[in-house]
Formats: C-alpha cells, sequence, structure tokens
C-alpha cells in the first residue's frame, strides 16, 4: 500500500545553490530586489493607468551594527493571503498566475531568495492597494522558517525590504557598491531609481540612445557612438540600429575595431525588459556575425533560470534572423553609398570574414562580390571581376602567378592569384553556389599554347636558333620553342607543368639526400616523368631573340642561350639546381671573357 509524501526542502542547501552555481555572484541580490520593486509598480500601473511609481535604494548605518539595505517601492503591494502564497513559496510567481501581464521582469519567489546570499533574515513590510488592506509584517529567515503578523499602520499601498549584512557581506552594502551595482542593472528602467546615503542621493536612471529620436542620421551615429566607447570603453568603427519586432528587441550593433577570429564567441549586453540581463550572452546574434558586438534591450525572449541568458526556442531563432537582417540591409547600404567604409571593415576582418564564407552559403553570397582579389591587372573585387569578366581565371600559387601575371596582363587577361589563404575556396565555390558561373585554373603551360604562331618565313629565319636552344636545354630536361607574345621586352618564359615542377622539387632534394634517400626519391619520380614537361618559350617580338638568330658565332649563341634560361627560371621565382647555378657561373664568366677578349682586340 503506497501514500504520497511531499518534497522536503533544505533552504539552506537552495541558497547555497544559488550562490555557487545559479547567480554570478552576491552582487544579483539588488538585481533581483530592483526587479521585485519595478514589477510591483508595473502590476500597479495595470490597475491604476496614470501611477507614476518611483523605487527608492537606502543604506542604513546605526552604531556598531551591521548596515542594512531597504528598498521602498509604491507598487501593487501584497494582501496577507498573497504574502503566505507567493513569498512563502519557492518558485511561485504572483506576476504568473494572478496577472498574467507580459511586462514583469521576474518573479518574487525565486528572486527575494537572493537576498539570502548576502543576510541571514528578510523582513518585508508590505500593503495592498486593495480597499481595507491591512499592513503585513513578513519576516523570512535563511532557515526556511517565516513569521508573519499585521501592524497597526496606516501605511501607503507599497512594499519596503529589509536586508541586514551577515559577516563577511558588509562589502555588498557600502554606498559605491550599492549605487554601481543598481545603475549597472537599472539605469535602463523607465521607472525613477535613487540611492539614499547619509541624506544624500542619486538618481541612477538614464535613457539608452535607441529610444531618442534624432533629427539626422549622423547625429544619430556619433550618439550611438559615444554611448558604446562609455559601455565597452572602445572606439568602435560605426555603429548599427538594430530592431526586431519578434522578441521585442531594439538596440545597437558596433563594428569591432580590431581584428577577431571566428571561433571567438562573441557576447552581447542585453537588457530585458530594461533591466540588465546579462553581458555574456552569446546565442543573440547569427554565428556569421563575428565582427560587430552589441547591446540591445528585449521585452518578449525568455530568460534562463539564472537569468543571465536567453533560451533556445522558436522566438530566439526568429529574432536572431530579424537581427542578422538589420545587419545585412547595413552591409548592402553601405555597399551602395559608403564603399570605403565598408571596404575598411572588409579589410580589418578580411581573414575571418573569408574563413567563414568557405563554409556558410548564405553569408558567401553576401560578402563574396565585396572581397578584393590580387589580379594581373591590379588589385579589384569579385564583384568588378565578374561584371567584366564571364569566366574567372585564377592561378592557385604565388610562383605561378608571378610567372604568368605579366605575360596575362600584356594579353589584357585577368587572372586572379588565389596564394592567400582562402581564397583558391572561395573562387572554386562560385561554380557551387551561382549557377552558369564559369572558373577555370589557368596552367601557363597552356597559356602558352595560346600565343600566336609564327609564318613559314619567320619560322625558316629562326630555325638554327630553335634548334640550337633544343640541344643546349636537353640537360635540364627542358624543350624549346618560339612563339609571338606580350610584352615584346620579355625574351624568353619558361613554362612547366605540375609533374616538371615536381620532378625539379625532388632533384633539388636529392642533391642533399644521402645515398639511401636519392635512391627513394628516385623511385617517386618515376611516375611524373612521363607527363613532365617543360619548355622555354622564345618571344619572336623580341628585338634580341630576333639579333640571336643572325648571329654566326655558336658558342656565343649557345652562352647566350644559357643565360636566357637562367634568366627565366629566376624571373618565374623558380629556384636553381646544382647545374643551373653552374650554368649561371659559367655563363657570366663567359660572357665577361668574351667582352674582355673583344676589347683586346679593339
Amino acid at each position: 500500500m503506497s501514500s504520497d509524501h511531499h518534497f522536503q526542502v533544505d533552504l539552506r542547501g537552495v541558497i547555497d545553490l544559488l550562490s555557487d552555481h545559479l547567480y554570478s555572484g552576491p552582487q544579483v541580490y539588488i538585481r533581483e530586489l530592483l526587479q521585485n520593486a519595478v514589477d510591483a509598480i508595473f502590476a500597479r500601473q495595470h490597475s491604476e493607468p496614470g501611477h507614476q511609481g518611483g523605487i527608492k535604494l537606502e543604506i542604513v548605518r546605526s552604531g556598531n551594527n551591521p548596515p542594512t539595505l531597504a528598498v521602498h517601492d509604491d507598487g501593487i503591494g501584497l494582501t496577507e493571503s498573497e504574502v503566505h502564497q507567493f513569498l512563502a513559496t519557492i518558485g511561485q510567481s504572483s506576476k504568473r498566475e494572478s496577472l498574467a501581464r507580459d511586462d514583469f521582469i521576474g518573479q518574487f519567489g525565486i528572486g527575494l531568495l537572493s537576498g539570502f546570499v548576502v543576510c541571514e533574515e528578510i523582513v518585508v513590510i508590505t500593503r495592498s492597494i486593495q480597499a481595507d488592506a491591512k499592513t503585513i509584517e513578513w519576516k523570512g529567515r535563511s532557515d526556511g522558517t517565516y513569521s508573519l503578523r499585521q501592524l497597526d499602520l496606516d501605511s501607503e499601498p507599497g512594499t519596503q525590504v529589509y536586508l541586514r549584512a551577515k559577516p563577511g557581506c558588509h562589502e555588498f552594502f557600502e554606498t559605491h557598491f550599492v549605487r554601481d551595482t543598481a545603475r549597472y542593472y537599472g539605469s535602463h528602467l523607465p521607472v525613477s531609481i535613487q540611492v539614499w546615503a547619509d541624506d544624500d542621493h542619486t538618481l541612477i536612471n538614464e535613457t539608452p540612445p535607441w529610444r531618442y529620436e534624432f533629427t539626422s542620421t549622423q547625429i544619430q551615429n556619433e550618439r550611438f557612438l559615444a554611448y558604446g566607447t562609455a559601455i565597452f570603453e572602445s572606439d568602435f568603427l560605426d555603429a548599427i540600429p538594430l530592431s526586431s519586432e519578434v522578441g521585442g528587441v531594439e538596440g545597437v550593433a558596433y563594428i569591432l575595431p580590431n581584428s577577431s577570429a571566428v571561433a571567438t564567441k562573441r557576447t552581447h549586453r542585453v537588457y530585458l525588459k530594461n533591466m540588465l540581463l546579462s553581458e555574456s550572452v552569446d546565442n543573440l546574434l547569427p554565428d556569421w556575425a563575428f565582427f560587430v558586438k552589441c547591446v540591445v534591450n528585449a521585452t518578449d525572449l525568455r530568460p534562463t533560470a539564472s537569468r543571465e541568458g536567453f533560451y533556445e526556442d522558436e522566438n530566439l531563432a526568429a529574432a536572431r534572423d530579424e537581427l542578422g537582417g538589420c545587419l545585412r540591409r547595413y552591409l548592402f547600404q553601405l555597399a551602395q553609398q559608403d564603399r570605403q567604409r565598408l571596404d575598411r571593415i572588409i579589410q580589418l576582418h578580411q581573414l575571418p570574414i573569408k574563413g567563414l564564407a568557405t563554409e556558410d552559403d548564405e553569408f558567401y553570397k553576401m560578402f563574396i562580390d565585396w572581397l578584393p582579389f590580387e589580379t594581373s591587372l591590379g588589385e579589384m573585387t569579385l564583384g568588378e571581376y565578374r561584371e567584366r569578366h564571364s569566366v574567372v581565371r585564377y592561378v592557385p600559387s604565388r610562383d605561378q602567378f608571378r610567372q604568368i601575371s605579366g605575360v596575362a596582363a600584356a594579353q589584357q587577361m585577368c587572372v586572379i592569384n588565389t596564394c592567400y589563404t582562402y581564397d583558391t575556396e572561395l573562387i572554386e565555390k562560385l561554380e557551387h553556389v551561382f549557377s552558369g558561373q564559369r572558373v577555370e585554373c589557368v596552367d601557363i603551360s597552356e597559356l602558352a599554347q595560346d600565343f600566336e604562331d609564327l609564318t613559314l618565313d619567320e619560322r625558316e629565319e629562326i630555325f638554327e636558333l630553335v634548334k640550337l636552344a633544343d640541344l643546349v636545354l636537353q640537360p635540364f630536361k627542358c624543350s624549346a620553342d618560339i612563339k609571338k607574345f606580350q610584352p615584346d621586352t620579355l625574351p624568353t618564359l619558361f613554362t612547366a607543368n605540375d609533374a616538371a615542377t615536381f620532378l625539379r622539387s625532388v632533384d633539388q632534394a636529392k642533391e642533399v639526400a644521402d645515398d639511401l634517400w636519392s635512391g627513394v626519391l628516385e623511385r617517386i619520380a618515376t611516375d611524373p616523368a612521363a607527363s613532365a614537361n617543360a619548355q622555354l618559350c622564345l618571344n619572336y617580338e623580341n628585338k634580341l631573340v630576333r639579333k640571336m638568330a643572325m648571329l654566326a658565332d655558336r658558342e656565343l649563341l649557345r652562352r647566350a642561350l644559357e643565360m636566357l634560361y637562367v634568366q627565366a627560371l629566376l624571373l618565374g621565382h623558380y629556384p636553381l639546381k646544382e647545374p643551373e647555378m653552374a650554368l649561371l657561373n659559367d655563363g657570366l664568366l663567359g660572357l665577361i671573357e668574351y667582352s674582355v677578349a673583344r676589347g683586346d682586340d679593339s
């Protein structure tokens, strides 16, 4: 036979749980008391629409006694039955069940418990606005007991809460601490809040900038930036107004003044119904908005139990999308009206922007045409490139770009250098994100094949030169050809496909390897050898090349071809192998000897 039993609640254990795990620190007791006071005023305004209301936090000191904090409000107050129901029942909320209003910030039951973090006893004196209501005194103690009595007082409706500091908590009752903490949490509340100490009082309220109406966007921007500097102690690049009907969100996003990583979790300062919720909310904006930090107020988002963040639900997801839309509209507006500012933002946050664009298609579509790239025709955004060229051409390495850029520019071919981090992935992604977009990786050896051929007479004129060049270059696994191409100041162009470039690196490694590793490298190089293709393309448009074709001195011509080969390697930023270094040294000495000999003959 079974029977039902009630859970036994250890209030001191609950208080320890609140202190150590739920709340960020003892200072939140001031936030919770402010929340209850503000909600009481909101409740009274619901019944009496003309009621303004106000809150007074008073620090009372008497001799050597511990300091006491008194919180006065002229809100709705509580009846005796409501005191039993709401103050003595953990988790019970007058706002949730009695009034069912959406304006309230917290709930009496759990919020009042935070006071026990800094005191052993809480005294509440309250009188309801109901007719013939009595003034009630409630004393709650941290051991889980409480007492209740009626007072023979004809007080005004409202509530006073008294907390006396327990040992070790006096610092949380200091005037500057109470004033600064009340301002920190409640400065944006629409109810007058004053902190009193020793007959001196301070009004802590200030109006946030998003509640003002400005005569111009420039004045608005200046005010927003000044506000951002004041609360975050940083000078931001720009300020973006934020608003979302879902969640009742309004506020400002600030463009960070320094580079940031995508992986860094961006936290934001968030108010809930004008009370500071947290400075560490990290799920309010889309993940791609890593370059902004924001401060906002929300009225209809659901806070977590600790009231220091938001629950992930449909409302938060919808609000996040709307706030992301605000940022998108701002960026598109900059692209049309203030490109210089947009470029500054992109320049500062370029690497994380590129990184996220490789992973997020929506973010990619938004940013890709604004990103700058190095091309053979100078730096330009991808949007400018795509407007001028139907095919996006690129080379994936710096050395390839150095080889090809001058030649491509002379042909008015625009080729992008994608050797930088993320650039190759971004360009190759174009075909997958934008239907119909063609992307082409340019091979320098294939580019040389498109150069203009010589006529039969021109080829006859140059035949012996090309034949000798083939013989000179044969030991270096390179062939010779001749074409017409621009610029005409360039006498030769060395081209090598991937297999030939790989073999060059293997040969260089073998020069410094021992016999064992040389054998291993030789076997590695066997497969690519068949497809390797390295070529020195002579430029018929170059005057020096045509003069060389007329030389009768074959030894001088051989030296000149060797030097042109080495020069082409150096222009292409290819490291020289040992035989090529020897060729360079011998060639220089040979040309010097030839010049000296000619000088002696004269």
